[in-house]
Parts: structure tokens; sequence; C-alpha cells
């Protein structure tokens, strides 16, 4: 058996090291309501809340002065044309496997940290659940929320259009996701709609449907 002297040693831990973690320099050239303008290592970005640049920078919120950031699991706020300048670890690649059932992918998962489950459904614009389940969840929909008119299976309905904080399914996080409540008792199953899956990769592997955040 062959040993690695000391600096082969050495070198295959900097090597492990440096696969965790990654120096970037990050400069906020843009700052508008819900929107940042990023630079990250000489390559622009334009995020939303809730939106993250491959190297898995998470903008929170933004207004015409500042900007929350999320960076390696730490926020902080910074203002206009601040240049950052730190080393965070690498994200894994977060991912949800959902199972087809009669036909259906039915999951579970959570919104605002309460347990849900839910319907994939690519046809839905955004994630959509009933009066009763939105209660359940806390959310104060007629006073936060945006009325609006929705087309369904039954014909147009009324229904507010609301902001949810954090929707979790497996590994995969989103925050500040929209969320459509509809007046009524339907749909009775809360639909995981395209505000969330629309920022996903979807990959159909027979009766699997595995999803993949973007990074």
């Amino acid at each position: 058996m062959r040993y690695l002297p000391c600096r082969g040693w050495l070198m295959l831990l900097l090597l492990a090291e440096s696969m965790l973690a990654h120096a970037v320099d990050i400069q906020i050239q843009g700052l508008f309501r819900d929107m940042a303008i990023l630079q990250v290592d000489g390559s622009r970005y334009t995020l939303r809340p809730g939106e993250s640049t491959p190297q898995g920078i998470i903008l929170i919120r933004a207004d015409s002065e500042q900007a929350v950031l999320e960076i390696d699991g730490q926020r902080e706020t910074y203002p206009l044309g601040s240049q950052i300048s730190t080393v965070y670890s690498r994200p894994e690649m977060a991912e949800a496997v959902i199972y087809r059932r009669n036909g259906m992918y039915f999951g579970s998962g959570s919104i605002n940290r309460q347990s849900v489950s839910f319907i994939v459904d690519t046809g839905a614009s955004a994630i959509s659940m009933n009066e009763a389940q939105a209660r359940r969840l806390g959310l104060d929909f007629r006073v936060i929320g945006d009325p609006v008119r929705v087309s369904t299976a039954n014909g147009i309905v009324r229904a507010y259009k609301v902001t949810l904080d954090r929707v979790k399914v497996g590994d995969i996080q989103l925050n500040n996701v929209t969320g459509i409540v509809h007046q009524g008792g339907s749909p009775p199953t809360i639909l995981l709609g395209m505000s969330f899956l629309g920022q996903l990769d979807m990959q159909r592997d027979g009766e699997r449907l595995v999803l993949k955040k973007k990074w």
C-alpha cells in the first residue's frame, strides 16, 4: 500500500474544501420595489423576492434603498451600490420526488410552516386553495389579499391573490410564492401550481415526478 506524503494529504484537503466553498464577489447595481439587479462574479441577474442566482444567493425583499439577501443561510441588509466579497458553501441540489396515484401526482409539504397535502397541477398558474384551507394556514386573505377573478372548470370565480411566505416540498423551499385563495370549497385539495413549479426543473420518471431546484 502506498501512502501519500504530508504535502499530498494537504493538497487533497484543500481540494475537498474548495469543492464545498467558493469565493464570490457581489455588487448591488439596481434596486426597485420588489426587484434587485445584482452582478455576481461579472454576470448580471435580475431577481424578484424568493428568486436566487445560480450561485444560491436569494433575494428576500427589496425596495428602492436596500435589499435583504440570504447568502449561505445568513440574511443581511445591503444598500444600493454595496460590494460584497464572501465565501459561501456550494448549495446542494435540492430536490423532491412526488409519486403518481390514479393518474395524478399527490404529495405533501408545508406552507408557512403548516403541513399540507396537494396535487401537482401544471395548468394552475399559482398555488391554489379554498377558503377553509387558507384559514387553517392563518391567511387573512380578505385583508392581505388582492381581489381577482380566475378562470376555473366551473367558470369565472372570485378569489384573492396572496403571497405565501414559505413553501416547502421535499428539500425544496421557496419564499414569497404567489397563491390564490378561491371563495367557497373548491378546490378540495390544494393545487401546487406554476408559481412554485415554474421555478423548478421537472422530470417524469415512470410513476415518479422529480422536482429539482434551479441554482
